[in-house]
């Protein structure tokens, strides 16, 4: 029993000293505070309203043509809008959706009206290639929730009925919600659009990475954004399922001030035998078997989990590729080829070895040609901690069979600080000797893929960014010091 309490009392610290360091962190960024204040406000505003039937809205409510026909198919009404909402009326002439979408398939959102009868639209979170992510107050708890409005296109919505799907399942198998999941209310259609509504979050790591000029964060913070990763792919991998595209976009913290963290956006998820695409994972954070072209599972979210954790700690991407070739190129310049039983199974393999299996040279846009084995982890993330060294390159082994599971990543000394016997140590296997280090940067100032079109929007310290996985676009980022 005072084991128990003793490893109790040990993650209760980790938690107050991640906590601590997000208070400072947030202290340093006036925008940071306003966003915590702001957040606290609304939260502090919100509160449930009475259910009233259609009938009695009709009597009361200021509804216009359209909404007066509409609101009968309603069982139960919280909101109508505000009274200086900009409401379009609907039109039966009009091309897209009755006048109530764009071109592109968008809802034309109306800032202080209602979503179903029920939300309140306060901003826009975000845009994405899949639709748009609004801030709400669900006037039937008196909650704040994300809505994600899906774009009224074919390809798009069967796209979030998947993710629909998962999200409902998630929360039978997490009732007590301890695995870091994004917590889903429900799934409805408003005006021909599939939304998807679920607790509001606030801004992504990328963009708290961006923040904080991109000069990385402390192992002690890292270490608690790692634990609650595993949290969820526990979880997954105990119902064999992947989730496909890890990336630092894709999880969020909670509130500006806390280091707690939801993993987001299960729209490229699968069960790991009902696998549908070969084009999966954002590039940066794409796994080798996924670049070769051969069969893929649940280690390929290890691989990404090894990426962001580099990524938190430097500030910048570790394999930062202008494509897959280089992406496989930036692999291979600090782990060297892949074995030959690896190269032998991809269906790819003519794109990135020449016919004796050796790696094909490749020059990126600045004329930067990276060589194998060149580079070791240790000079590459500029850190001398062995223990999130190993970890990291447990996480980023070529074979996936190799690599650590969740389960097995839990237990390494990088997450309990319990030291692992030296010779358990891989790192240093993985790595050439000093005399064969490049000398360049191991940072490059390089562009990071976004998706077409780019999600645009922040409000309040909240940001919902949807990076597509073929990564194209590329950004300019600004160049920055690691955090020591």
């Amino acid at each position: 029993r005072g084991n128990i309490s003793s490893h109790g009392s040990n993650v209760d610290a980790d938690i107050r000293v991640a906590d601590e360091e997000m208070r400072r962190l947030g202290s340093k960024r006036k925008d940071f505070e306003t966003a915590a204040r702001n957040l606290d406000d609304l939260r502090r505003k919100a509160s449930p309203k009475e259910r009233v039937s259609p009938a009695q809205a009709l009597r009361v409510a200021s509804l216009n043509i359209f909404e007066r026909g509409e609101i009968i198919d309603f069982k139960d009404i919280y909101f109508c809008g505000t009274q200086n909402a900009k409401k379009h009326v609907g039109d039966l002439t009009a091309q897209a959706n009755f006048g109530y979408d764009d071109d592109r398939g968008d809802y034309n959102i109306v800032i202080g009206d209602h979503l179903a009868y029920r939300y309140e639209v306060i901003d826009v979170l975000g845009k994405g290639s899949f639709g748009q992510v609004v801030r709400c107050i669900d006037h039937k708890t008196g909650g704040l929730v994300a809505v994600k409005i899906i774009r009224n296109k074919k390809r798009f919505h069967q796209q979030a009925l998947i993710e629909v799907n998962l999200l409902q399942k998630l929360k039978e198998w997490d009732p007590h919600r301890k695995h870091s999941v994004v917590n889903f209310t429900q799934s409805f259609y408003f005006r021909g659009h599939l939304c998807i509504s679920t607790e509001l979050l606030g801004m992504n790591l990328y963009e708290f990475i961006k923040a904080h000029d991109f000069k990385g964060f402390s192992l002690k913070l890292i270490r608690r954004f790692t634990k609650q990763m595993l949290g969820t792919l526990v979880l997954l991998h105990n119902k064999k399922v992947i989730h496909c595209d890890l990336k630092p976009e894709n999880i969020l913290l909670v509130h500006p001030m806390s280091s707690e963290i939801r993993v987001i956006d299960f729209g490229s998820s699968c069960f790991e035998n009902e696998k549908v695409y070969t084009y999966i994972q954002s590039r940066f954070y794409r796994s080798p078997e996924v670049i070769l072209g051969m069969s893929y599972g649940m280690p390929i979210d290890m691989w990404s989990v090894g990426c962001i954790l580099a990524e938190l700690f430097t500030g910048y991407p570790i394999f930062p590729g202008e494509n897959e070739q280089e992406q496989l190129a930036c692999i291979m310049e600090v782990f060297g080829p892949p074995e030959k039983h690896l190269i032998e199974k991809s269906t790819r393999k003519k794109l990135f070895f020449d016919s004796l299996g050796k790696p094909r040279l490749t020059v990126s846009s600045k004329g930067r040609r990276r060589r194998p084995s060149s580079k070791e982890l240790k000079q590459v993330l500029k850190c001398d901690d062995e223990a999130f060294l190993d970890f990291i390159s447990r996480c980023l082994r070529w074979d996936p069979s190799r690599r650590m599971s969740p389960q097995d990543a839990l237990r390494h000394e990088f997450i309990t600080g319990v030291k692992m016997p030296s010779r358990a140590r891989t790192y240093t296997l993985t790595t050439q000797s000093p005399a064969k280090r490049a000398t360049t940067s191991s940072h490059p100032s390089a562009g990071r893929p976004l998706p077409e079109p780019p999600v645009t929007s922040l409000k309040s310290g909240t940001l919902i960014r949807n990076r597509d996985a073929s990564g194209t676009s590329p950004v300019k980022l600004p160049a920055g010091k690691r955090h020591s």
